[in-house]
């Protein structure tokens, strides 16, 4: 027998009826988890792009558009791999999530719209929104000022119709918080009684210390 009928016998398939080889339930095993490993990598590449034009979104938007919570309710905290099934489960998460943030984007571009017509209609006339307030925030602009309509020099201004539209800065002042050591002092100075506890004048708070060596 030459060497090409050798090969053709060999490459030959099997003949109808006859039984499979002892490896042929290995290879679709081999078969099925390729085809299990790469629905995962498709599933994982989807997740990953939804997560970027979410954060993308919430960054844009906050706090108008809150962020997600990092974890599901109920979910694992114990690393581990997860399954075709709670892999799709997570994808179709995203993507309610993403449809959420783009229907909340919609609808702050829409405010936005809205305050900067209100804006601009209440510096054309101001007379006709007297004391009406706009916050900076819902123009679209940055920062906690408030847009107000109000009437120049009082009650002058009421009378003879002179209104305008003033930003105030709307921000609360910072005020330091004195530490405990020097409240304490404080307390400790007023039970000895060398100051009073409302209004102290200039020097009466000095410490013993102080005091002796004056």
């Amino acid at each position: 027998m030459s060497q090409t009928e050798q090969l053709c016998l060999t490459s030959a398939p099997p003949a109808p009826g006859s039984r499979p080889g002892p490896f042929a339930g290995e290879r679709e095993r081999e078969r099925a988890n390729d085809a299990e490993a790469s629905a995962r990598r498709a599933l994982r590449r989807q997740i990953a792009r939804l997560e970027q034009e979410l954060s993308a979104l919430v960054a844009a938007g906050f706090p108008d558009i809150p962020a997600a919570s990092a974890a599901p309710p109920g979910a694992a905290h114990e690393p581990r791999l997860l399954s075709l099934a709670e892999l799709e489960r997570d994808r179709d998460a995203l993507i309610g999530s993403l449809r959420d943030a783009h229907a909340a984007t919609a609808a702050r571009a829409r405010r936005h719209q809205a305050g900067r017509e209100l804006l601009a209609a209440m510096q054309l006339e101001p007379a006709r929104y007297k004391f009406v307030r706009l916050r900076a925030v819902d123009a679209g602009e940055r920062g906690c000022g408030v847009w107000a309509v109000r009437p120049r020099l009082g009650v002058i201004g009421i009378l003879a119709g002179w209104w305008h539209v003033k930003l105030s800065s709307g921000c609360p002042l910072a005020k330091g918080r004195a530490s405990s050591a020097a409240l304490a002092a404080r307390g400790q100075m007023i039970r000895r009684g060398c100051c009073p506890a409302r209004s102290p004048r200039r020097g009466a708070c000095a410490s013993p210390a102080r005091r002796r060596a004056s």
